[in-house]
């Protein structure tokens, strides 16, 4: 499956041999959401509405799929539209669409039971029981996470029947997909909504136990190269994938032809039997049409020394050379590939300079060796290289500095023949079926294998032949001339009786009517029966909020010291989220001896090897704060009597999740931090402010990631078995261009969370929150010192009790750290409320 951004890359995508391809759809004006953009992960591309039904009747036409990304969370004032988009998806005869909402992912499948229904990356999908979740709201095939190796995907395929796709190629994400709030908190924008600030892409300073800590040439240390699974294609085939996804809709059509063409080719050997054909050119293409640095990365097995390299985090193409010097007239390298003038070459200063800044580069302009221009070049020798006037600043430039080329002018010559191909390049293949019968009108029946079929008649009768008659072998050389129609002949059966004469003419119209009729037959749309089923999901009678039930807290803790403090201050609940699980039965008991209610965090993600954990949780015996949408699936008919709490990971984002989620046996649901203050009270309108449980102050859980920055930075060991564990004894924490300090934590699955290091706080939002129903409020530290937990835990006591203000409580809050605090996902933007609201509100 391909990526579209564009026409461009449609028609790319088509002829380099995809089977589908996935693009956005944009709104019909007045639609869609509160931006304005469309229900897609990808804002700055796509269709528009209005052409959708043509796009999909000409892929249809050439057999190629269409599927559609409906993959961001919906708030409730986009319901409405988000239904009337559906409803246009269904007609216009997509092929699936891509959600990541499992509240709209139900509401799709009421609204078109025949409109198949893919489970998006974005739902962070680690594990059978994940795939069974989505399945629970309508989806027939997950997208798995990027994060899983190849044992991983086979233990998943053995353990459901869902269709499983995973990405083989294109950009990863250092977080989990729908995981990352970076966006979120430090831009007012959201992953979770298609608007990625790439803040992964920037450098930071890596600090331990509070010193600075010299990260050489790694810079961008949250910034992963690219995937790279060609070599995996025929593992994967073997595993049963039913899909494999190229990633970046983004990408020019160049990228797309290529990649295609590339896994086109590894699919079809593997499905063969036959080996991997790929040759080093054509490796040395996909690395230099765009890449950050090729490699299978997670697929192949965890190396935290090789997935971010962090040099750089941007495209680099294919290293070229090493300089070796700088001449008056240009720089001096050895060349470890061949290059030529016209190449597009940068110089890599990242051994000896801060990122700031502009890379010295340009197009080649000559290459010298001995005061004379040569045009014979090889790799290993050292050659002069010389740019345009003032393109490259030679002081700029430094022995060792790695030479890569960004772009190569040859390149687009190669990819040509797929990007500006004016009849089809890829064919599919189709089986003619012949009937002559003299004194009857001659038949041509084309089947492409797919459902589709379409006769022809010639009209008139097949007439005695005088001299040379009817047969098949004159057949196949007439009905395969299939040139310029999308279709080549893999198959012909004739049935001939008496010696029948045709002239050619008439054949070959006969052949064009047949296929012009099975292409015709190949772009209908698929009857589908769609209705709006949103206004009988909606209705529910809630009581007036109990707004004189008194208010809870409910304290989330991390270390041993926390939790002293957290009981002394004697919340409603103590929450545990501890690194290391062997400590969390005693401080089970700790809580449970104090009086307090307790209650255990699971992970955000479990692979398939880490789902017995569950067991394990609730052998506790203790409360479990559900993050894992794998875990609440498996929790189903074994949770017993223990009390679940579905955290903000669920990313419940409208009335439609949050009472899904709800229905699946948990007592309250705390939000996505996807919604801001307002949106909350509105959800807690629509759902009972007593179901949800809203985080008052913590710090945003930025980045979740598979990489570990202990192991990579810490340590020389590739994974949890022989890095010694850095993260069990050191604090770490990263600091940002701005100068904030944001700490880093592991947790049990050696997975890491950037935290923002200023709480976010509610404080503004409290009474609001209560006049709604609200009456639990989670305070969560990460760093914070017993004093500061006490601090913060009695200033919220305090003013839920009526004994302080907002300014009071805020002022408090902001003496207990030294970087400040910030309203963050909470704030409200100017002119939010003239936004339509749904009925019940």
């Amino acid at each position: 499956m391909s990526p579209v951004g564009g026409l461009p890359q449609l028609r790319a995508a088509v002829e380099a041999g995809a089977d589908a391809v996935f693009f956005g759809v944009n709104p019909v004006r007045g639609e869609g959401r509160q931006d304005g953009a469309g229900f897609h992960a990808r804002a700055k591309v796509g269709f528009e509405a209005e052409a959708l039904p043509e796009i999909m009747r000409g892929l249809h036409a050439r057999g190629v799929q269409g599927f559609v990304t409906f993959n961001v969370l919906v708030f409730d004032r986009e319901l409405r539209d988000a239904e009337r988009q559906l409803i246009h998806l269904a007609e216009s005869g997509v092929d699936a669409i891509i959600v990541q909402d499992h509240g709209v992912a139900r509401l799709a499948h009421e609204i078109c039971p025949d409109l198949p229904i893919h489970g998006s990356t974005q739902m962070s999908i680690t594990s059978a029981e994940g795939a069974e979740l989505a399945r629970r709201f309508g989806a027939s095939r997950v997208v798995l996470g990027r994060e899983l190796s190849l044992r991983d995907i086979g233990r998943i395929a053995a353990q459901t029947d869902i269709e499983l796709e995973t990405f083989v190629h294109g950009a990863l994400c250092v977080s989990y997909s729908g995981q990352c709030f970076s966006s979120e908190a430090w831009g007012g924008r959201s992953a979770n909504r298609g608007q990625c600030a790439q803040a992964c892409r920037l450098p930071y300073d890596l600090f331990v136990d509070g010193a600075a800590r010299d990260l050489g040439d790694a810079r961008y240390l949250l910034s992963p190269g690219d995937l790279y699974a060609l070599h995996q294609v025929p593992d994967l085939v073997k595993l049963g994938v039913d899909c494999l996804k190229i990633e970046g809709r983004y990408k020019d059509a160049e990228f797309v032809a290529l990649t295609t063409a590339a896994y086109r080719k590894a699919v079809d050997e593997a499905w063969a039997g036959l080996p991997l054909s790929v040759t080093p050119q054509e490796e040395r293409d996909l690395e230099q049409v765009y890449s950050r640095g090729l490699g299978p990365h997670f697929m192949a097995g965890t190396n935290h020394q090789t997935v971010v390299r962090g040099r750089a985090p941007r495209h680099r193409g294919v290293r070229v050379g090493t300089v070796r010097g700088v001449t008056e007239r240009g720089v001096l390298v050895e060349l470890s590939e061949t290059v030529k003038p016209g190449d597009g070459l940068v110089f890599d200063p990242a051994n000896w300079r801060k990122p700031e800044g502009r890379e010295e580069g340009g197009f080649l302009y000559g290459l010298w060796q001995g005061g004379r221009q040569v045009e014979d070049i090889r790799a290993g020798g050292t050659y002069e290289l010389r740019f345009g006037r003032g393109a490259v600043d030679g002081r700029r430039v430094r022995e060792g500095d790695p030479v890569w080329r960004t772009q190569d002018p040859t390149l687009a010559a190669r990819v040509k023949p797929l990007v500006e191909a004016t009849d089809p390049v890829y064919t599919r293949p189709v089986t003619a079926h012949f009937v002559g019968r003299v004194g009857e009108a001659p038949a041509l029946t084309l089947d492409d294998g797919q459902g589709h079929r379409a006769t022809a008649t010639a009209p008139e009768p097949l007439s005695p032949a005088r001299n040379r008659a009817l047969d098949e072998a004159g057949l196949r050389e007439s009905l395969g001339k299939l040139g310029g129609t999308g279709y080549h002949l893999a198959g012909l059966s004739a049935e001939l009786q008496g010696a029948g004469f045709l002239p050619v003419s008439a054949l070959n119209a006969l052949r064009r009517e047949a296929v012009e009729a099975l292409s015709a037959a190949r772009a209908q749309a698929p009857e589908r029966a769609a209705r709006p089923r949103l206004e009988e999901a909606l209705p529910q009678h809630l009581p007036r909020p109990d707004t004189a039930a008194g208010p809870r807290l409910h304290a989330l803790v991390r270390t041993p010291e926390q939790l002293a403090a957290a009981i002394e201050e004697r919340p409603d609940s103590i929450t545990l989220d501890y690194l290391e699980l062997y400590g969390l039965g005693p401080s089970v008991e700790q809580v449970r001896a104090a009086g307090i209610e307790v209650r255990v965090a699971s992970p955000r993600i479990l692979k398939p090897t880490e789902q017995n954990l569950q067991k394990f949780l609730l052998g506790l015996g203790a409360g479990i704060l559900v993050r894992s949408g794998g875990l609440l699936e498996g929790l189903q008919g074994q949770a017993g009597d223990t009390p679940l709490t579905g955290d903000f990971s669920l990313n419940a984002a409208n009335l439609l999740t949050a009472r899904a989620l709800l229905d699946l046996g948990l007592t309250r649901l705390t939000p996505t931090y996807d919604l801001n203050a307002r949106q909350i009270t509105e959800l807690a309108t629509l759902v009972g402010g007593e179901r949800l449980e809203a985080v008052a102050y913590g710090h945003l859980p930025v980045f979740h990631t598979e990489h570990c920055v202990f192991c990579r930075f810490l340590s020389e060991g590739t994974d949890y078995t022989n890095c010694g564990h850095p993260c069990e004894s050191h604090r770490v924490a990263l600091r940002d261009e701005r100068g904030f300090m944001h700490p880093v934590m592991a947790d049990v699955g050696c997975r890491n969370t950037v935290f923002e290091g200023r709480p976010q706080v509610a404080a503004a939002h409290l009474r609001e929150w209560r006049e709604a129903g609200l009456r639990d409020f989670r305070l969560e530290f990460v760093h914070e010192t017993p004093e500061q937990v006490r601090a913060v835990v009695a200033a919220h006591r305090d003013f839920l009790a009526g004994a302080c203000g907002v300014a009071e409580l805020e002022a408090r809050l902001r003496e207990q750290t030294d970087q400040g605090t910030t309203e963050g996902s909470l704030f409200v933007p100017q002119g939010f409320g003239e936004l339509a609201l749904l009925p019940m509100v």
